[in-house]
């Protein structure tokens, strides 16, 4: 029974600091709720790489990107743009309907886009919102839909709250310099001529800063987000169009053949990988098999089950860019630490304990994101994020112990369903159940040999079997002859005959 309880208590607590764990990493700019889907009527015609390769058409290769920002989002970007490159395509375009996401992760697709070798487009169906809008204004050409938005882009944590200025100071400047990117316009009236930015760095910067006032355009207490007219209007959008043929047409651009990016078998499994949700199950599996590990020592199976927990935790959040290698260590080393308790060190002390932490803290900080941490103004770091993870942790802890009593209670006891898969048998020293072979007492008085010196504790033998044995004074030598006196807590307690 006591075994079932331990293992009820423990996916409880696993599975609460999984949640508050999983709950707590920040998407930065993006609410969670935030799926999406296309609704432009988009027909394009797709052809293969053999036949882009051969192709003497005008090649668009299309990226399409109906999720949320995330690093998975920027590994299919790189991949579809390093094809691109290698069919020679003339244009690359984005159809985008997003509400935003991770902010190393748009950053990652911006700074990839403002340095692409073709001309980059997008075409936004309904939504740019967040993150969606910083990658949009690192396009060459940014065209809506009827009824569209960009902007919204005020760095924000998962539970949808603004993050501290630092951030936002950082996100501002991010979107001013990419607006600057796009160059400047020189128009020409009459006898002037006049020099103006393609696309005003102060309207990307009040996409952020509720403070920015800018006449016409935003009061001071709003974060600025445009509708699809508005955006013309303001020079955040080349045109109004229903689909991306038509848009097409409008520009131009006839006679093409275009090529999609597929994502690939791998690719949907490492964004399966990387999903919170899935993840916290694999701390589950992580800890929990080093929890029975501790209640077995030995290689077993639970220990087998925790590694691959840990390389599956691990490995995609490192290729992703989520974790960094001494994150990775810090957990390696707290695993080594509970190995040295396990294997080497008797009892569990010290370095079980420090084990225990440096695992938790390696989780927590591969987590929560590389961009958390960071120096602040004054030269101080900004630990807020990773106390905030481990205090969801701790608690997490203190509410699973007591619910997961509760539970194991209702779900093991005899009357219940699982209550066949527990032992309610009590073994009673009345009904003749004991902890060690009774029969070793039946040894007081006989003659032994040491067979490995008493200091005080040591082995003696009886008729060629071999017993643990303590003396009763000082220590004994080895080969000497003694006797047994008394019996104790499964051990043998001798000394010399003479005495």
């Amino acid at each position: 029974m006591k075994a079932i309880k331990s293992w009820g208590l423990l996916m409880a607590l696993l599975f609460g600091i999984s949640f508050f764990a999983a709950a707590n990493v920040p998407d930065s700019l993006v609410p969670p709720d935030s799926s999406v889907v296309s609704t432009a009527n988009d027909s394009l015609p797709d052809i293969s790489v053999e036949a882009a390769k051969d192709s003497s058409k005008f090649l668009i290769y299309k990226l399409e990107i109906f999720e949320n920002i995330t690093m998975s989002a920027w590994r299919n970007t790189q991949k579809a743009l390093d094809e691109a490159i290698e069919l020679n395509a003339d244009l690359f375009l984005i159809h985008m309907n997003t509400y935003g996401g991770l902010v190393i992760a748009a950053d990652s697709i911006r700074t990839a886009f403002l340095n692409a070798p073709m001309p980059v487009w997008v075409f936004i169906d309904n939504n740019a919102a967040s993150a969606g809008a910083l990658i949009s204004i690192a396009t060459d050409k940014i065209f809506m839909r009827p009824g569209g938005n960009i902007g919204a882009a005020t760095v924000v944590s998962q539970d949808g709250q603004a993050m501290p200025d630092k951030y936002q100071s950082y996100m501002r400047a991010t979107m001013r310099s990419t607006a600057e990117a796009q160059g400047k316009d020189t128009i020409i009236q009459g006898n002037d001529t006049i020099v103006q930015w393609k696309r005003n760095p102060q309207i990307a910067e009040a996409m952020v800063d509720p403070d920015l006032y800018i006449p016409g355009i935003i009061d001071s207490t709003k974060v600025l987000t445009f509708t699809a007219s508005e955006a013309v209007e303001n020079g955040y959008c080349d045109g109004l169009y229903e689909s991306i043929p038509e848009l097409l047409a409008a520009q131009g651009v006839s006679d093409y053949e275009t090529k999609s990016y597929v994502p690939t078998s791998m690719d949907k499994i490492m964004g399966f990988l990387t999903n919170p949700a899935f993840k916290s199950f694999l701390i589950m599996f992580i800890i929990g098999g080093l929890y029975f590990e501790l209640q077995s020592p030995g290689i077993g199976f639970p220990f087998i089950i925790a590694i691959m927990a840990a390389l599956l935790y691990f490995a995609p959040s490192y290729v992703e860019g989520l974790a960094n290698h001494w994150e990775i260590l810090i957990f390696v080393v707290g695993v080594i630490l509970i190995g040295v308790e396990i294997f080497v060190i008797p009892g569990f002390g010290i370095a079980g304990v420090a084990g225990i932490a440096l695992m938790i803290t390696g989780l927590a900080l591969s987590m929560i994101g590389q961009y958390e941490i960071q120096p602040i103004e004054g030269g101080e770091v900004n630990l807020k994020p990773l106390v905030n993870a481990l205090f969801y942790v701790i608690m997490a802890a203190i509410v699973s112990f007591f619910f997961s009593l509760w539970l194991s209670s209702k779900l093991f006891s005899k009357n219940r369903f699982f209550g066949n898969l527990s032992l309610n048998k009590i073994q009673e020293k009345k009904e003749g159940y004991f902890s060690f072979d009774n029969k070793t007492s039946e040894m007081i008085g006989r003659k032994a040999i040491v067979v490995q010196e008493l200091r005080p504790s040591g082995r003696v033998e009886i008729d060629d079997k071999r017993y643990d044995a303590k003396a009763i004074n000082g220590y004994i030598e080895r080969d000497t002859e003694v006797i047994v006196k008394r019996f104790e807590s499964g051990q043998l307690y001798v000394d010399i005959i003479d005495n």
